[in-house]
């Protein structure tokens, strides 16, 4: 390690603080201006942060990048936790998973943004990761599990693919939002408007839950 690069000072609770400043610095950052565009310079003095102890916290650029999405899937894995879908009767569960990955994608729109510059790249930084596949393990438990005592039940048709499905959920809204000013304009309705938000997510539902019907 170079001479001059800081070390972490004071105790732990003021390094985590000042990696959860850098680290939000840097979502705000890659989301507005991609990876080729954002600037270390901006995110450090943003983070209110030493350059040098950026480099020290997150190893340089790209490397940040990868912790920025790293912590962006695991934001969205936690919370999916948190609804205790397997508690749930099935259709409810279903329901409230389709619901709750919209209104993520809409809380967060960073999110969106940063997906599109990894996919610009080929998911380059994201195949580096050594805990993404374990992020989303949960996801897939649970989506089954739904699957399984929807069958079971008899609401849920059998043979139904988890990662399929959650591909298929994740796209009918994140394509929306991500389109929604081309989309708007080509078809002459402000597909931003509250009210439309409310009839896609409705329109979305019924999709997905009417797809799932034996």
């Amino acid at each position: 390690m170079p001479r001059d690069t800081p070390r972490p000072a004071g105790p732990p609770r003021d390094a985590e603080a000042s990696r959860a400043r850098i680290l939000a610095a840097a979502t705000a950052e890659f989301a507005r201006h991609g990876l080729s565009g954002a600037r270390v310079d901006t995110i450090a003095r943003r983070a209110k942060a030493n350059k040098r102890m950026l480099y020290y916290y997150y190893g340089g650029k790209e490397a940040l990048f990868l912790a920025v999405l790293e912590a962006a899937y695991a934001r969205i894995r936690g919370e999916e936790q948190k609804l205790d879908l397997t508690a749930k009767p099935p259709v409810e569960g279903m329901r409230e998973l389709v619901t709750f990955t919209w209104r993520h994608f809409i809380a967060h729109p960073e999110f969106i943004s940063l997906l599109n510059t990894e996919n610009l790249h080929r998911a380059k930084h994201l195949k580096r990761s050594t805990r993404i596949r374990s992020l989303h393990s949960p996801l897939i438990s649970t989506i089954s599990d739904l699957l399984a005592r929807g069958t079971r039940a008899g609401v849920f048709r059998a043979g139904i693919d988890p990662v399929q499905l959650y591909v298929s959920i994740a796209a009918l809204g994140y394509f929306y939002l991500s389109n929604a000013y081309t989309l708007s304009t080509i078809f002459g309705r402000d597909l931003t408007a509250p009210k439309a938000k409310e009839e896609r997510i409705a329109h979305v539902v019924d999709l997905v839950l009417g797809a799932l019907a034996p």
